[in-house]
């Protein structure tokens, strides 16, 4: 029973933080987007857990619109970012959100020390994408889609770079399959990408995603960063 509220109160936590980014990106209120972590409605693990779940995106009003994070978001941040690195054998999508946050963090321009200012540039292996399905290209680049973002330069986003009819079709078959998050996610990147096919129609799928869909806040926090990334953003 006790796991079981501890898991209803992570989760709720996690929606909580992604409205709070949601709310910033749409008004420029640096303020709202850490407000989840700052209010101590949570306790001190439950956030640091959720910020784990969000990953980088915890910082996204930040990376696009240059907002300061505010100090008592970004010490709960540097605070899952160091309590929680991959473990040995870690898949690679928790090594590359891993790297995502540490990125996430010099980006705003703080410091890194201790373990995190070890090979601070050095990326994770991206070769388990070389030989990948379309579909499973698609949900991978889905839950690293924080570092779907203008100017990143990493493995993955080249991967996706060279890809993007597959991710075309798979945000096609998210959308059949109803997966709004996996539609939103790949969305974020089919905004960066060039390529593209006009006839996916990605602008009017998108809010398709979002009127479906939007009611979650993972998927509308996607929304709102393809909104404001540039076409072509990764060239």
């Amino acid at each position: 029973m006790e796991q079981s509220s501890t898991s209803a109160l992570l989760q709720g936590t996690v929606l909580d933080l992604a409205s709070d980014v949601v709310s910033a990106l749409r008004s420029g209120d640096h303020v709202r987007a850490g407000s989840t972590l700052t209010g101590g409605g949570a306790g001190e693990g439950v956030a640091r857990a959720a910020v784990r779940v969000l990953g980088a995106d915890t910082l996204l009003p930040s990376l696009l619109l240059s907002l300061p994070p505010e100090p008592a978001q970004l010490a709960v941040f540097r605070d899952a970012v160091a309590a929680h690195p991959p473990r040995r054998g870690a898949s690679p999508t928790v090594v590359w959100s891993h790297w995502a946050m540490t990125r996430a963090l010099r980006r705003t321009g703080q410091p890194l020390d201790g373990p995190l200012a070890d090979s601070p540039d050095a990326e994770p292996d991206a070769g388990w994408l070389d030989d990948a399905s379309w579909q499973f290209l698609t949900h991978q680049l889905a839950v690293l889609a924080p570092l779907a973002l203008p100017g990143e330069e990493c493995a993955v986003t080249r991967v996706a770079r060279g890809r993007p009819v597959d991710v075309a079709r798979g945000f096609v078959r998210a959308v059949r399959r109803r997966d709004w998050q996996q539609a939103a996610g790949a969305g974020r990147w089919l905004t960066l990408l060039d390529g593209v096919p006009d006839t996916l129609g990605l602008e009017a799928g998108l809010d398709f995603v979002g009127l479906m869909g939007g009611s979650d806040p993972r998927v509308a926090l996607q929304l709102e960063a393809a909104r404001l990334m540039p076409a072509g953003a990764l060239r």
